[in-house]
């Protein structure tokens, strides 16, 4: 049996697609660091209760990421 398309599950069922969820919250995380590391523009990210700056040269590509199993 197939996998259901998108167009033939309800809106509840893919809410509660959590995998599907993780995975692309993931890859928009991605993305946003990639821009904003070829931008040259810093990201700001929670550590120890503060905010702290990640200059660009530092932001991990996807596959750090993937290596590291979590964004900075």
């Amino acid at each position: 049996m197939s996998k259901p398309m998108d167009s033939d599950l309800s809106h509840a069922d893919r809410v509660n697609d959590i995998p599907r969820m993780l995975k692309a919250l993931r890859t928009a995380v991605g993305e946003a660091l990639l821009r904003h590391k070829q931008a040259g523009n810093p990201v700001a990210v929670w550590r120890n209760g503060r905010v702290v700056w990640i200059p660009p040269e530092e932001i991990p590509t996807a596959e750090e990421m993937d290596a590291e199993g979590e964004p900075p």
